[in-house]
Parts: structure tokens; sequence; C-alpha cells
């Protein structure tokens, strides 16, 4: 079968057709977008895992000056969440032109409700135990005292980024802080919204901070909820996937710029240690009304896995890297750019110093049933290639999103965990019934 994908991007996707492109004359383009107004926003009921996305954005819009603000109601649609979404909380400033914020609602089943941070905290981090205990996690004999310390053992509780878990009907995500990094820079967001003629469009986000940047666990929070956010709005009103995927992008690259502006309290106490803007990478898949669409910044991945194991799997993103960039230009084989110390410097990225911003999108309609796969490079460093990674991912991927994406974090942390590992497993087509895979 013949390549044809629509996009911005090269994608190795043989099992490919040409899809509807956006509408042309696009004022986008491939311009830098800077901008100090957050696209902060209530938790939405409908995506799992924003209440630490949008503290992130909170923080930056009080810096910025801005006071609270109600945004106008959005679209409703289809809605089911087990994350620990917090709709109970105050309203968030809302920039010009960013997508309309739906009503709060109460998440369907609630799980057990993370501690508030300290109002000192410098990051969105959790210091007491993730499940609200008084007792230790790694002891379980001493009690945890109000710094998050046991107070037999000594040792610091483990935080909510630590290690989350979210499934929604048709996604699930899972994210880990790994073995050798003092906290986790990653975060997801997972949701389910509709099309105009009703039908379900699912979707994942997955951000990785940049950790030679200040604040890059604040950065991958604040632009992974703001996408999502913005493709729920944008979908139901009919706006071309491929078209909301990119647009999404942009407002995710303006809640990074953002941050910039906010104070940073270690720069406080120590004002001569340099400080770079807060980034991270950002890639992202919807699936719905037959079109697979996909969408990049750094060198975050997504891959396709046909449920058919015969057919081969494909990579169908481009890493913005020095190591991706040595082989498009010829001047390194593939395996010699990967070996180089530079192979992982990335060339593109979200935040207020990025050089000019160029969202690259794809869509795709499969030929057949199978998953997506959207991860950071802390899982493809252990499964480099499409056909290892299908080799690890199990064969029941399809129908048990939420266990292949814990298969493949703990194939990474088995492999040595270097980095924060985050995977989002999305079906293809998207199923119609709730989510129960564990």
């Amino acid at each position: 079968m013949q390549v044809h994908a629509q996009g911005d991007a090269q994608s190795r996707a043989p099992h490919a057709e040409a899809s509807v492109p956006p509408s042309a004359g696009s004022p986008y383009g491939g311009q830098t977008h800077r901008a100090a107004a957050s696209h902060g926003g209530a938790p939405d009921p409908r995506i799992a895992g924003y209440d630490l996305a949008a503290e992130a954005a909170d923080r930056s819009a009080d810096a910025n000056g801005s006071g609270p603000g109600t945004g106008a109601a959005g679209p409703t649609g289809p809605a089911a969440s087990t994350g620990p979404a917090d709709p109970a909380g105050p309203p968030h400033p809302q920039a010009p032109g960013g997508p309309a914020e739906p009503p709060a609602q109460p998440p369907a089943t609630p799980t057990a409700p993370a501690t508030p941070p300290s109002p000192t905290a410098s990051s969105t981090e959790h210091r007491t135990p993730a499940q609200g205990t008084g007792i230790c996690a790694l002891c379980h004999a001493g009690t945890v005292t109000g710094d998050g310390y046991c107070e037999n053992c000594g040792h610091a509780q483990p935080r909510e980024r630590d290690h989350m878990e979210r499934e929604l009907p048709g996604v699930a995500a899972v994210t880990d802080r790994g073995h050798r990094h003092h906290r986790n820079e990653d975060f997801f967001a997972v949701a389910e919204g509709a099309l105009p003629d009703g039908s379900p469009a699912v979707l994942a986000i997955v951000c990785d901070g940049v950790s030679s940047a200040s604040r890059p666990d604040d950065a991958s929070a604040a632009a992974s909820g703001v996408a999502a956010r913005s493709l729920l709005a944008a979908l139901p009103g009919g706006t071309h996937p491929q078209r909301a995927m990119h647009d999404a992008i942009l407002a995710a690259a303006k809640s990074v710029n953002a941050l910039a502006a906010a104070p940073n309290q270690a720069q406080q106490h120590d004002p001569y240690r340099q400080q770079n803007a807060p980034a991270c990478t950002f890639v992202g898949a919807v699936v719905g009304g037959g079109l697979l669409v996909i969408g990049w910044v750094g060198d975050s991945r997504a891959y396709w896995v046909p449920d058919d194991r015969s057919a081969p799997a494909v990579r169908l993103t481009e890493d913005d890297s020095w190591a991706a960039q040595m082989v498009a230009n010829n001047l390194m084989s593939e395996a010699e750019a990967y070996a180089d110390d530079r192979a992982h410097a990335i060339t593109g990225w979200l935040g207020a110093d990025a050089y000019e911003l160029e969202p690259h999108t794809a869509s795709f309609k499969p030929d057949g049933p199978g998953v997506v796969v959207v991860c950071t490079d802390g899982l493809w460093n252990y499964a480099e290639a499409a056909e290892q990674l299908a080799a690890v991912l199990p064969g029941d991927a399809h129908d048990r999103p939420l266990h292949s994406a814990r298969a493949l974090v703990a194939h990474a942390l088995a492999g040595g965990g270097h980095d924060n590992v985050t995977v989002a497993v999305v079906p293809f087509p998207a199923p119609s019934g709730r989510a129960g895979s564990a």
C-alpha cells in the first residue's frame, strides 16, 4: 500500500490513507508564538488529572496580576473521569480567544482526594502521601509529620506525581518517576469528548518537562491540561481535528510562556542562580470519526501498533532533536546519531525561549483496528524501533489499554528507569463502552 498522509511532517505509516486537510488559508503558520496570558481554567470534569495543571496555571495568572474571572460555558458531551480532578476550585483567568470553559461538575466516580499542596510550595508536587494517610508508605509503622517525613524511619513519603494512573473509556495512561530522578517532570491528560455528530472523540496528551529549564514539572502540567481543554472546546464545534490539534499546541505554548513571567521561589532565595524559562515537549493524539490525528513538538513520540501483529508497527512522529537532524541531513546513520552524547538535545520545545514554534500535525485513516502509543523518551529509550515497542506491548492492548500502559512502563523500569516515563494507550477505533480493563 502506498503511503498517503496529510500532515506537515513525514510519517512512516503504510496503513494511512489520505484524509481531509484543515481549512486552507490558516493564519497560524510557522510563526513564533509568545504570550504572557495564561490559558488556565477550572478543572474540567471530563478530563482526568487536571488538579495539578490548574494549580500551575493559577500561580502564573496570579504573578501576572490577573484577577479571577469566569469563562463562558463550553460544550457538553460524554464524560467519565476516574481522575482526582477538583471541580470545586476557584475560577481561573481566561485568556482572550482561549477555549471556553465548561461548567464544573463532580467526577462520576471520584477516587481518594489528594492532599492540598502547602501554600508555600514552589511546585505542584504534594509533600504528603498520595492516599492522604498518616501511615508511612515505606516502613508501614511510623506516622507522617506535616513536612512529609516518617517519624519512625525518617524517609520522605511518595509524592502524588511519582506514580499516577488514569483510565477513561477508550484511553488509559500511566506515568512514573523512574529510578534515577528525584521528581516526576512528565505529565499527561486524557479526556473523552464528542464530535459535531455526537460520535465520541478520545484524546491523550503527554508532555515531558525539560530538565535543564526551571520548573519543568509545572510546564508539563500546564501544557497538557490547556491542550486538552482546547481540544474539548474545539471538536464539538466542527473544527477539523487536525486544525484543533494545531491550535491546542499553540494554546499549550502560551500557557508555558506565561510561567516564565511568574516568580520562582528558588530564584528568590538565590538571586544569583541562573534560570532558564520553563519548557516541555508535547505529543498528543485524537481518535474519532474514523480519523487518527497526531500533534507534537520535541522528542516525545507516537507509535501505531495494529491489532494484526503480522502487519508492521510504525512510528508516526519525527523527533525535533539533534540526532534526527543528523539523520535527515544524511550526516550520520540512525545508529550513529543516537549513540552520540548529543542525540537527545532537542531542537523544538514549548517555552518562552524556544526558537520559532512549528507545531507538527498529521492525520491518518488506519485500515484496521489497533492502538496508538503516546509516550515520552523515558519509554522509547528502551524500545526505540516500532517493532521493538510492538514486541513489548501486550497482544490485547486494544481491549485492555490500562494493563498495556502499565506493562510498557514496567518494561522501562526493568530496563533501568533512568528517566521519568509516561505512556498513554489509545485504541482505534475508540470503543463506545466504559473502561474497566485493569
